[in-house]
């Protein structure tokens, strides 16, 4: 069994099987007590496409589930008009220009660290150094300066919230929603604080400058923390397991400039950072042949649209409707995706200048919503 299914079935070992199973269905297909599921990949974008009809607002929809947590005016769960101003404002952030800076400036420290312990021959732990990374990105973004374990733990109460959430989850229960404040709640403080010191170097300060509101900048880093540090953290090790697990990590060690960002792309597109997506009926309509109504539920299965083009291969195209499929089409591309490149390749890049090197130890992760590794520790190939 490949290490990929291994990581889904520890993760999620009944959800699943059931998810693969409607995947031979068909294309969409109605489930009682999930929703209308939707496995392929044109459709899912044109469901995207349509934000008129399909929401992320309103009953069975995103905001269902992260209003009561986040508040009402985070990009998740806003549509319409005021959707399109809150980007407009947060867009010129999240630039390429800017976000490679960031990490440059924030991942000095650790990337430099990483890369001399490859280079001696020590046993890293990928998994771990990842959480390390991730949360430290996170922290300059909402204005904390921790030490790492601290980025350990926030990391950790990132994992305990979203772990609450399953494929029959419409909204958190009131106990749910109290242990997501107690991880939110002192993180917001932190970027109120940034907020109201002004800090360029912060984004929270910069959307001071830019006229939002505090409430608006809370609610925004506890958006960006749950969206913006588990993708990465789980991608990169998976990434870099499935380039040694296909045997082609050497290759792109030796044109990272010419193939790192496509072995990005083809390993997102098996790993599927965002495995589904929620949406919200608001209008009657037909999704692939299956009729739907306002207060219905559309399910986008993005791994079975991304599983449906095989198991992982550095030379595969992909085809217009699939291109990163996995964070969200047109308008609803995720605002975040060049922070998340930049991280990815900054790691990638440190991991592959120490090539060639193994996985010497690796265990999935269980009770966790991304599907992931619990270690996956690398070193440098003795002699190399």
């Amino acid at each position: 069994m490949d290490w990929e299914r291994r990581l889904y079935l520890a993760a999620h070992p009944l959800a699943y099987p059931l998810l693969r199973g409607l995947a031979r269905r068909g294309p969409v297909v109605r489930v009682p007590g999930i929703g209308v599921v939707v496995n392929d990949a044109a459709t899912a974008r044109e469901v995207l496409m349509d934000r008129e009809t399909f929401r992320k607002d309103g009953p069975g929809s995103p905001g269902d589930l992260w209003t009561p947590v986040l508040g009402p005016s985070v990009l998740l769960n806003m549509e319409g008009e005021e959707h399109r101003a809150m980007r407009a404002r947060l867009a010129e952030l999240f630039t390429p220009a800017y976000t490679e800076a960031l990490c440059a400036e924030v991942l000095a420290g650790p990337l430099a660290r990483l890369a001399d312990r490859l280079e001696r021959g020590a046993v890293v732990d990928l998994v771990d150094t990842m959480r390390t990374m991730a949360g430290t990105v996170i922290g300059r973004v909402v204005g904390l300066e921790a030490e790492e374990r601290d980025y350990r733990a926030l990391f950790e109460g990132g994992e305990r919230i979203t772990a609450m959430v399953s494929l029959r989850t419409r909204r958190l229960s009131d106990r749910q929603i109290a242990v997501a404040r107690e991880v939110l709640d002192p993180l917001g403080d932190i970027a109120a604080k940034a907020y109201a010191a002004g800090d360029d170097r912060t984004v929270m300060g910069r959307m001071r400058s830019l006229g939002l509101s505090e409430v608006e900048a809370r609610g925004a880093a506890g958006a960006f923390f749950l969206t913006g540090t588990e993708t990465v953290a789980t991608l990169v090790p998976r990434m870099i397991a499935l380039l040694c697990d296909t045997g082609t990590l050497d290759r792109v060690a030796a044109d990272p400039d010419g193939l790192l960002d496509r072995a990005i792309d083809e390993a997102m597109r098996v790993v599927t950072p965002t495995p589904v997506m929620l949406r919200g009926v608001h209008a009657r309509a037909e999704v692939g042949g299956v009729a739907v109504r306002p207060g219905d539920r559309v399910l986008i299965a993005t791994h079975n649209c991304c599983a449906a083009h095989g198991p992982f291969d550095l030379d595969r195209p992909h085809p217009p409707e699939l291109r990163r499929l996995w964070f969200g089409a047109g308008p609803r591309f995720c605002i975040g995706y060049p922070l998340a490149m930049a991280e990815t390749r900054a790691v990638a890049r440190t991991v592959l200048a120490a090539a060639p090197v193994r996985i010497t130890r690796r265990a999935a992760a269980r009770g966790v919503l991304l599907p992931t590794y619990r270690r996956l520790v690398i070193r440098k190939e003795a002699g190399a």
